[in-house]
């Protein structure tokens, strides 16, 4: 290490008051500022500048699927190296930070500590002093805080508390921010649904695009069962249409009463509904099966079209959970999809199933015409025999009808 002899440290840098209040006053503005994670790191990046002064800043987020760090946000320009800077868990200073959860403070010759890690592109090295602090949210090391300059500094004890704390208060505002980003890119698979819906015509179609839904959804909010329940024609029941449970009593469970259920409740109020734990909500209907299939936090949202409810969209994760409004908005924009698929579904059939009736009357008129030319008969008549023979053939009346068609064909020729 430099003798402080010949290469004395900086003066300390030490926080004043004034400084500390009007820090803490731009965090709480941070966590009620909007969700786009690039402008939630660069505010964090800004108000760690301006408290240290220092030559460099760095965020580095850990990576939940491939567990690695990766540099999210820097205040010097290095935009081609954003999301690209790759770091295992334990490699270099900042990996032994997210990997021991620990602070690390050293005033001067950083470059020379044995968990020092250079990068070409990044001019590490020319630092002398190095503050790292762990970024923890609900425990979990999230992400590392690096604050570098490049003549010997020295962090006070305050100075740094204060940094930790920062880190701690703006954890969870990032987390949020990336699940908003993720879910996202993510919902925007369901615009595609919209004009899958628009070519559906029949009831199998449905239930592959709600049963996409409910696996899509499910991967999207981190939830253990996803499923979907629509209203009968009466509205006073909740079936379940769709759900990637593979529980055979889940899948089976009776329908819910739109009176006497909790998940009624989000058909009469139209809002969504959050349980952190259903197994200890008395008005939910199926604590045991909760308990069996493993099941804690529950957010119900309606499915709406047209300003007319037409089911709900359940979740459920496995460990209690506090769903954030963000989660609470995507699956709501989810809902009114799966909603509109449905109904765009129903509006087919019925188009459908009208001009089926069109063409089987226009047949049924056909054959009857030729009844009462060939056989003399009144039109009430001839219509009781296409009938009859329908009934004693246990074929419809367009069968018997096309028949009676094509037979008169035959005989003309």
């Amino acid at each position: 290490m430099i003798n402080q002899k010949k290469t004395p440290a900086k003066s300390v840098l030490r926080i004043s008051q004034a400084q500390e209040t009007d820090v803490l006053r731009k965090i709480v503005e941070l966590t009620s500022s909007g969700l786009e994670l690039s402008l939630i790191l660069s505010e964090v990046v800004k108000i760690v500048n301006e408290i240290t002064v220092c030559d460099s800043v760095f965020v580095y987020l850990v990576d939940n699927k491939e567990k690695d760090l990766v540099l999210m946000a820097s205040k010097t320009p290095h935009l081609k190296e954003l999301g690209k800077i790759v770091l295992k868990i334990g490699e270099g200073i900042t990996g032994w930070v997210a990997r021991e959860g620990r602070i690390v403070n050293i005033k001067e010759g950083a470059y020379k500590d044995k968990r020092f890690k250079s990068f070409d592109v990044l001019p590490e090295d020319k630092y002398e002093s190095f503050l790292s602090v762990p970024i923890v949210y609900r425990t979990k090391v999230t992400g590392v805080l690096n604050i570098q300059h490049k003549k010997p500094y020295l962090y006070a004890p305050k100075t740094v508390n204060l940094l930790a704390m920062i880190a701690k208060q703006v954890s969870g505002v990032i987390e949020n921010a990336r699940l908003y980003d993720e879910t996202k890119k993510k919902a925007a698979q369901f615009d595609k649904l919209i004009q899958v819906s628009q070519s559906i015509t029949s009831e199998n179609y449905l239930d592959e695009i709600l049963n996409l839904i409910v696996v899509v959804t499910a991967e999207m909010l981190n939830s253990k069962i996803c499923s979907i329940m629509l209203l009968d024609d009466k509205g006073k029941e909740l079936a379940i249409k769709a759900t990637q449970s593979l529980n055979e009593d889940y899948k089976k469970k009776p329908n819910i009463k739109v009176d006497q259920s909790l998940s009624g409740e989000v058909v009469k109020t139209r809002t969504p509904i959050v349980v952190f734990d259903v197994r200890l909500e008395e008005r939910y209907a199926y604590r045991d099966l909760a308990i069996k299939e493993g099941l804690s936090s529950m957010l119900s949202v309606p499915m709406i079209v047209k300003d007319r409810i037409i089911g709900i969209i359940n979740v459920y994760t496995k460990e209690p959970h506090e769903f954030s409004q963000e989660e609470i908005n995507v699956l709501q924009m989810v809902s009114n999809q799966a909603a509109i698929a449905v109904e765009n579904t129903k509006l087919m059939e019925e188009t459908l199933k009208a001009k089926e009736a069109l063409e089987t009357r226009k047949l049924v008129e056909r054959a009857k015409g030729i009844l009462m030319r060939l056989q003399n008969l009144s039109e009430e008549s001839a219509h009781k025999l296409i009938h009859k023979k329908s009934m004693d053939s246990c074929k419809t009346m367009k069968d018997v009808a096309e028949s009676i068609i094509l037979m008169d064909d035959l005989n003309r020729k």
